[in-house]
């Protein structure tokens, strides 16, 4: 009897400890809000109203109604939702910032380097988007490279402060290994400096606010989106991207619905070498903040876009379409539409100017 009794505290010991480690991150991982002069700067956007950011053409939320059907198709139809082989991984291995080249490193993490200048987007390495270390959308495929690997950065791009795009783990490693600034949309310099950013390494941006390093230029621009780490909402903002170059031009859309904006953001900054487009986690309930491949190919269209490059896809299920698809849907509008694309594996480095043929690696995997 004392026996069992010691093995039941054991294991409500070490069942106890399991929980405090998983959730020891937890409030870190939401992040902060923005006070002081960073509140200020928020307060004066004309993006912000009513205490929040809003979108330039609104965005509909996913219906309250709709999320028991939601919740029932997440948990069916799992297996057509990964790839049933290993996604193939390259080395990028070393290579000078000469020309233009981007290289994917998996869903919206990427390497741009522009004419000297090397930018990295979005980066996300840690095992799962998610606050929690134990639960939340794990990665289906491995980083092509560690962090330390890779070459010294100009700037670090952040779109907006979701989990899959704004990795506490990573920022953290970042500030060790580089000295690049992180130049964000408003409001996230506060996450940031929670994390342990330096105030001299944080650049907070307004759409169309820019700021230079050397020749290069980096714009925040529109895009259709929402943001928060917590139950709050929309207290930080969201932002496509304009790399601008001496003569090279690359663009990010970040995380978007569709809307008329893009054409604008072409007609003031465009054309483009390349453009990294989400075209991945998509659904009918929420078309507003995530766009479906062939609206990816518009906005490509739309900022008068030369090579375009899907992102947001192969890494992490987020949503209820198969795998593969993305790649597919794009894959076809491309050739309709006359757009020159390419689909990398993750850690290709790819030659804007001489890129990759499209191959449909994807459709070996799935």
């Amino acid at each position: 009897m004392a026996k069992r009794v010691r093995t039941r505290t054991v294991m409500a010991l070490a069942l106890g400890a399991a929980a405090v480690w998983a959730v020891r991150d937890l409030p870190a991982q939401l992040g902060a809000k923005a006070r002081g002069a960073r509140r200020a700067r928020i307060e004066a956007s004309p993006q912000f109203s009513g205490g929040k950011f809003r979108n330039t053409v609104p965005a509909t939320e996913v219906p309250a109604a709709s999320m028991p059907r939601l919740l029932v198709a997440a948990a069916t139809g799992r297996e057509a939702r990964r790839p049933h082989l290993p996604v193939p991984v390259v080395d990028p291995g070393p290579a000078p910032a000469d020309g233009l080249h981007v290289t994917w490193y998996g869903h919206s993490s990427a390497l741009v380097e522009i004419e000297g200048r090397r930018v990295l987007l979005d980066p996300v390495w840690s095992e799962r988007c998610s606050p929690s270390r134990l639960t939340g959308p794990r990665r289906l495929h491995e980083p092509p490279a560690p962090l330390r690997e890779l070459p010294p950065l100009d700037a670090i791009l952040i779109s907006h402060d979701h989990y899959d795009h704004l990795d506490m783990a990573s920022v953290q490693t970042l500030v060790d290994l580089q000295a690049a600034p992180f130049v964000v949309p408003l409001g996230v310099g506060a996450h940031l400096e929670r994390w342990g950013v330096p105030e001299t390494r944080i650049i907070e941006l307004d759409w169309h606010e820019s700021h230079r390093i050397g020749a290069l230029e980096l714009v925040a621009t529109p895009a259709r989106h929402f943001s928060g780490r917590g139950l709050d909402r929309d207290e930080t903002l969201w932002a496509s991207w304009v790399i601008k170059g001496p003569t090279r031009r690359a663009f990010y859309s970040g995380d978007t619905g569709y809307f008329p904006g893009f054409a604008a953001i072409g007609e003031q900054h465009g054309p483009f070498d390349v453009t990294l487009v989400q075209v991945g986690a998509y659904g009918d309930a929420w078309p507003d903040i995530h766009m479906v491949p062939e609206d990816g190919v518009s906005v490509h269209v739309d900022v008068r876009g030369g090579l375009m490059i899907p992102v947001h896809w192969a890494t992490f299920n987020l949503a209820l379409h198969e795998w593969s698809e993305p790649a597919d849907r794009t894959w076809r509008e491309a050739k309709a539409r006359g757009v020159r694309l390419a689909i990398p594996r993750p850690g290709e480095r790819v030659d804007v100017d001489n890129p990759p043929p499209v191959d449909g690696w994807w459709q070996q995997v799935v």
